[in-house]
């Protein structure tokens, strides 16, 4: 087939032989099947920021350190070096959170390396050597269930563990290979400890899955592991060896409101003051 424009460099520098077939075509990015050696593997090409339908990226950024100072100002004022570094780290935010997550092993496609755009990474395949199903496209019995459902709550155990909640987690990006399920589509994974929404995203891909594993295990649908799991993260109790029992008990503590809106205050003044620092050292 004709090599798509973003994927010649890559031809050109001999990371990919050989481009095979169209795979895939979502919300956020174009996915090719190529040749690279003896191996098969995915090529991600990155849409544009204005060809993606992904909402609110923001609340998925926020907590993201850029490591250059020049840099985070730009981003943050949306000039146009910044739009471009923002579409830089929203890429890299993906082949990053895959390299940590298959190091601590939660089960993701074994990532390549990101090049120009485009994310090369090991393809999913089922016992036939076929391009994986996504978990939406296939039916369960009650015991796979049960067990797919527990091997996702462990590696979204694993990856809170590191730091990392997914942040988009459903049965539309879960592939289902010979083993069991394999979580994809992670440039929006969040920073478990510095996103003020990361509890109630963790919330939410936990709770996508228990509603889909729930059609065909009923029992799941009385779990709460994301709460289980957050309050153990919260007081540092939680590691990759805890058993999780998709227990909680809701406490009926009353939280103090005085203290908490005075801590609002307080971040928000100290965010009005670096604004300020930042805009008068612009100004020298």
């Amino acid at each position: 087939m004709k090599i798509p424009k973003r994927i010649q460099p890559l031809v050109n520098e001999g990371l990919v032989d050989e481009v095979l077939r169209p795979l895939m075509s979502g919300k956020e990015a174009d996915v090719f099947v190529v040749r690279c050696g003896d191996d098969v593997r995915c090529a991600k090409i990155y849409k544009e920021a204005e060809q993606r339908s992904f909402k609110q990226a923001v609340q998925y950024r926020e907590g993201r350190k850029s490591r250059n100072s020049r840099r985070a100002r730009a981003m943050e004022k949306g000039s146009k070096f910044g739009r471009v570094e923002q579409e830089s780290a929203w890429q890299n935010a993906e082949v990053d959170a895959l390299f940590r997550l298959d190091d601590a092993g939660v089960r993701v496609p074994k990532p390549y390396g990101c090049f120009d755009g485009v994310l090369l990474m090991e393809l999913i395949t089922d016992d036939e050597g076929f391009v994986a199903p996504r978990l939406n496209d296939v039916t369960l019995t009650l015991e796979q269930a049960l067990e797919q459902h527990k091997s996702v709550m462990k590696d979204v155990q694993r990856m809170l563990c590191v730091g990392l909640i997914h942040g988009d987690l459903s049965e539309f990006n879960v592939l289902l290979d010979g083993t069991g399920p394999v979580i994809i589509d992670l440039p929006q994974a969040v920073d478990a400890a510095a996103n003020n929404n990361a509890k109630r995203m963790l919330e939410r891909d936990v709770n996508n899955m228990t509603q889909y594993y729930g059609q065909f295990a009923p029992e799941l649908l009385e779990t709460k592991y994301a709460k289980e799991m957050w309050a153990l993260f919260e007081t540092g109790k939680l590691n990759t060896e805890t058993d999780l029992t998709g227990k909680f008990i809701e406490s009926n503590k009353q939280a103090d409101v005085g203290s908490i809106l005075a801590e609002i205050e307080a971040a928000f003044d100290e965010e009005q003051e670096r604004k300020a620092r930042i805009r008068d050292a612009d100004e020298d």
